[in-house]
């Protein structure tokens, strides 16, 4: 993603690196330093200890997704609130035990000064042999003392088409142009595009691509690429493989369309973290994720999922005051 001057100048709070070679950082009241196994996170009223891969996964996809919709998860403790121009960073606020305890902790910071130390300390913690967006076979270790960077990994271009992936100015690349070779799970998938055949004058008014060919090539897990919009209106496809390394909260509805094998869904209450419901998608398989909830998904083996997004920057107000539901229909 592009860096502003506003961002340029955003003061970055590190320290010099341990024995292990990583160096420490700080955001606030917040301390986060890591050595070869776990990450540490310590705060005014506590502290908490992460694996370092699992840090690693999350902070990825939170500084990939400029923080997302809505809460960002890293575990039960730990994660962020988009509030799109300041985000909340937190620990213990969205888990009863915590706040029963006065243990949790929540910090508001404009967007630039979250994610330029988020990115940092992404590029830091980061071992060559480490790729924190692809499945645990082919992810490496995230383990050991400092080994290189992986920065290639880190900085990958979020797909996000402005009209359709193949219409004509668009910018985003077609499956077969990709250069990525067929994921192993997807070798049954068929390649070929479709035709068109326009009448005469409409030729670059039609488009068409194979969206499975274009996922079956994707070298990422659990990482929404934006392939078609429609005012705000959004087909976000991904490929999903083990455990989507965060748990997200959302504060407006999705859609899932499950397009391939198999995921299943934890869904818990967005505040407190209690069980909702657990679901099995299978292909076909259509659900709504409503905007009162935090999901986790698993995928024994890599799986297609499209997820329909409605982006309106108006949603979370209408939804947090009551003038919209929580859920996306009455039954």
């Amino acid at each position: 993603m592009a860096t502003t001057e506003a961002e340029a100048t955003v003061e970055i709070q590190s320290g010099d690196p341990n024995e292990a070679g990583y160096r420490p950082f700080q955001l606030g009241e917040f301390k986060f330093r890591r050595d070869d196994y776990f990450v540490y996170i310590e705060w005014p009223t506590g502290s908490h200890v992460m694996s370092a891969d699992a840090f690693l996964k999350a902070l990825q996809r939170d500084v990939a997704w400029d923080f997302f919709y809505g809460i960002v998860n890293f575990d039960g403790v730990i994660g962020t609130v988009n509030h799109y121009g300041t985000v909340d960073l937190f620990a213990g606020r969205y888990n009863d035990g915590y706040r029963k305890a006065e243990l949790d902790h929540l910090e508001n910071m404009p967007t630039p000064a979250i994610r330029e130390t988020f990115k940092a300390m992404l590029d830091d913690w980061t071992n060559e042999t480490f790729d924190p967006f692809a499945s645990p076979d082919e992810t490496g270790s995230a383990f050991g003392p400092k080994n290189g960077d992986n920065r290639k990994a880190i900085t990958r271009h979020r797909v996000a088409a402005a009209r359709m992936v193949g219409v004509k100015g668009d910018e985003q690349i077609r499956s077969d142009d990709s250069g990525f070779p067929v994921n192993r799970h997807f070798s049954d998938v068929p390649q070929d595009e479709p035709e068109i055949r326009a009448e005469a004058g409409f030729e670059d008014e039609l488009a068409s691509f194979n969206l499975f060919a274009y996922l079956s090539r994707s070298d990422v897990t659990w990482n929404p690429s934006v392939v078609s919009v429609c005012k705000d209106s959004l087909f976000c496809p991904t490929t999903e493989e083990y455990i989507l390394p965060i748990i997200h909260g959302n504060d407006r509805v999705e859609w899932f369309l499950q397009l391939s094998d198999e995921i299943y869904w934890d869904v818990e209450d967005r505040d407190s973290g209690q069980i909702r419901s657990k679901v099995v998608m299978k292909p076909g398989d259509v659900a709504a994720m409503p905007a009162d909830i935090r999901h986790q998904g698993y995928a024994p083996k890599r799986s297609m999922l499209l997820v329909w997004e409605n982006a309106a920057g108006d949603l979370p107000e209408l939804i947090s005051s009551g003038k919209l539901p929580t859920y996306p229909v009455e039954l």
